[in-house]
This record gives structure tokens, C-alpha cells and sequence, in this order.
């Protein structure tokens, strides 16, 4: 399980690995702000439908070696991203790297699960949910501190670095068995998202619908850091808005330790809260330049998405039969990373239109309905039963 831990980890420090760097390709691009948002969803335009066929394609040809074909198409991505010189080899390699980790997380839990004994289930997805975030914090905070101490290649030198950590990631891989069974190599790979009809009721309106909104929040907060940096706290050093992409992300991992509230749907309830609280204090934060604020809503914000994430992937996961996990899970970053896309690029429309603060409050403002309906829903007893039932079956959320 540790192995696959550390490869899961790797991958997800990957995915923001490139984060600070977009002011820099901003400038030497000459990239306008739609454009520039644009760069930053491209990857999740392609992750999604290499998500919906990975449990496909793992079902042809076996779980381990999809996962480790995620792993080399990222580094392919990484490799364009050392050699281009064009802004159209930035997007090419933006879309790789959606392409690569699609596949790969779309396997990659199973795989995790398949190496874990059945009464591990509930730690092993806590532990892969813990080590996703806090991944997703470590990738701009690595980056963002090579590029403002090592001033040697700037846009190539961190991903040697990160280069070397993914033929960690695929070596890792390579020595852990394949207990996947392919069960039919004629059977059709298509893209497709299926959902169990018993879980149905409860997957699409509260556990889907909460990782949507975790990453709408979160993927809106990551994209703005950098303009937060210079117009709140004054400053262009390109490691502060890693590090604060890390108390974000990070944060929202470590924050998964805590053991309170135990309950998966009521941990849901109040870290979508918490999360939209940050938000606000973001955005009022941005508007009154105060740095107070700005730290208090990204601490705010790190503690309930990493919550809601947290319970929300338990939920996909101890929800469904185990010959019915891949397809479930996948469905279920396939609607989180939908969080990446559309709010992203509705802001990014929006600015055009309206100033970036008027831009945000709009997009809060829906959310703030979205999370309100999210939250009366999970007062429904069908699916506080559901949270309890399966807790007792699968054992006590673990956070050891």
C-alpha cells in the first residue's frame, strides 16, 4: 500500500506542479487573462473523458498497466514542457498531462484497493485522499521555490526536477504485483459513466455534486493566487503563491487528520460550509487588499475542502459493490474535475464583461446556492442512513 501511496502522491504533485509558472508564461507569451485561464483548464478538458474510458481500458488490458501509461504520457507532458518555445507546445502539453493523469487516477484507486486487505478500505481511501491534497500543495510550493532561489533555466530546470520524482512514480509502480484479472480482451473500450442504479440517488445530487464544488472553489482560489500575491500582499517572489497554494491544498490534507466529525455525510455538511466561507473571505479580501483575510480565508478554506473531499471520495468509495468501485470512482472525479472547468472558464468570460472582484462575487453567489441546496439535501434520512450503514461496514473512517 505504501508504494502505491508514494506513486499516487507524485502524481498529484504533478498536476500543480506548473501553477506558479503561469504569470512567467504570461509575460513571455504575451497570454491575455482568457487565455492564460484557458491554459489552466485544458487539462481538465482532457482528463475527463481519459477518466470515463481508464476503468474501460483497465478492464481490457489490466489496471497496473493503464496506471503506468498515465505515468509516461505525464512525463511526455513534462518533456514538452522542457523543450517548447511556442505557446501552442504550452497548451499541447497541458492537454497531455490532463490525457495522463486521467488515466491514471482513473485506475489508480482500484489499484490502491486491490493491494489493500478489505478491512483497510476506509484508511487506504483516507490515506489516498490525504495524499492527493497534500500532493496538490507540495507541486507549486516545489516549483515556486526552485524558480525564485535557482536562477538557471527557470521554465526548464523545474521539470528536471519534477522529471526525476514521476521515473520515481513509474518504478515505484513497476515492482508491485498485478493482482488485476483481465476479464475480456474483445469487450469495446468506450467512454462512458455508469452509476449502480441503488447508489444513483445519493451519487449524482450529494457525492458528485460535492467534489464538483470542492474543486470549483478550489480550482477558482489556485488560478487567482498569483494576481492575490502582488495586489494583497505586495510582492512578485513566485514562491508565495506556491506556498500558499500549499496551505491550501496541503492544508486541506493535513486538515483529514482531524478526527471530528467522524460521520462521513456531516463531515460533507460542514466542510462545503467552511469552504464557501473561505471563499467569501477570499474574495473580500482581494477587494480591501487585506492580508489578514487573505490567510484566514485560505486556512478557512484548506480545512473544509479537505474535509468535504475526504468524505466525499470515502462515500464513492465504500458506496458501491467492489466489482462496481472503478466506474463509480472514476464518475466521481470525472465530476469533480468538471469543478475545474466550467466555473474556471465562466469567470474567465466573465471577466471580460465585468472587473475580476465583480467576476467572483457572481461565481460565489451561485455557489453559495449550490451549497445550500447540497447542505438541505444531506438532511435527507435516505442518505444519513447511508453514511451510517456503510461507515459500520467498512469500519470507522480511519485517520490513523
Amino acid at each position: 500500500m505504501k508504494k502505491m501511496l508514494w506513486v499516487i502522491f507524485i502524481m498529484a504533485i504533478g498536476t500543480t506542479f506548473p501553477t506558479p509558472l503561469f504569470p512567467i508564461y504570461q509575460e513571455q507569451f504575451h497570454l491575455s487573462n482568457l487565455e492564460i485561464t484557458l491554459l489552466f483548464a485544458i487539462y481538465a478538458v482532457f482528463l475527463l473523458p481519459s477518466l470515463l474510458v481508464a476503468g474501460q481500458m483497465a478492464i481490457v488490458y489490466g489496471l497496473k498497466k493503464i496506471t503506468m501509461i498515465g505515468i509516461i504520457v505525464s512525463i511526455i507532458s513534462i518533456i514538452l514542457f522542457i523543450i517548447g518555445t511556442h505557446s501552442w507546445q504550452l497548451y499541447l502539453s497541458r492537454a497531455l498531462e490532463g490525457i495522463g493523469f486521467g488515466l491514471f487516477m482513473g485506475t489508480a484507486t482500484t489499484l490502491l484497493l486491490k493491494q489493500t486487505s478489505k478491512s483497510m478500505t476506509s484508511k487506504a481511501l483516507t490515506l489516498s485522499s490525504m495524499g492527493i491534497m497534500v500532493g496538490f500543495g507540495f507541486g507549486p510550493a516545489i516549483s515556486g521555490l526552485i524558480i525564485q532561489n535557482f536562477h538557471f533555466q527557470q521554465l526548464r530546470f523545474p521539470f528536471v526536477i519534477l522529471t526525476l520524482l514521476l521515473i520515481s512514480a513509474a518504478i515505484s509502480l513497476g515492482s508491485l504485483p498485478d493482482k488485476h484479472i483481465v476479464e475480456n480482451k474483445k469487450e469495446q473500450v468506450r467512454i462512458k459513466i455508469s452509476i449502480p442504479e441503488n447508489i444513483r440517488f445519493v451519487f449524482w445530487p450529494f457525492i458528485a455534486l460535492t467534489g464538483f464544488i470542492v474543486f470549483s472553489l478550489n480550482g477558482i482560489v489556485i488560478s487567482l493566487i498569483p494576481t492575490f500575491v502582488k495586489t494583497v500582499l505586495h510582492t512578485s517572489d513566485l514562491s508565495v503563491s506556491g506556498l500558499l497554494i500549499l496551505l491550501l491544498l496541503g492544508g486541506g490534507g493535513l486538515a483529514q487528520r482531524i478526527s471530528w466529525p467522524q460521520q462521513p455525510v456531516i463531515r460533507v455538511r460542514i466542510g462545503i460550509i467552511l469552504q464557501l466561507i473561505g471563499a467569501w473571505f477570499m474574495i473580500i479580501a482581494g477587494q480591501t487588499t487585506n492580508i489578514v483575510l487573505l490567510w484566514l480565508g485560505i486556512l478557512i478554506q484548506a480545512i473544509g475542502g479537505g474535509w468535504a473531499f475526504q468524505a466525499s471520495l470515502q462515500l464513492a468509495g465504500i458506496a458501491p459493490k467492489p466489482k462496481e468501485r472503478p466506474q463509480v470512482i472514476s464518475a466521481y472525479y470525472f465530476a469533480s474535475y468538471s469543478g475545474f472547468i466550467f466555473p474556471t472558464i465562466g469567470v474567465g468570460l466573465l471577466n471580460l464583461f465585468f472587473d475580476l472582484s465583480q467576476s467572483l462575487t457572481i461565481f460565489n453567489t451561485v455557489a453559495t446556492i449550490i451549497v445550500i441546496l447540497l447542505v438541505g439535501l444531506s438532511f435527507k434520512p435516505s442518505i444519513l442512513r447511508l453514511g451510517y450503514s456503510n461507515t459500520r461496514k467498512e469500519g470507522k473512517v480511519s485517520h490513523e
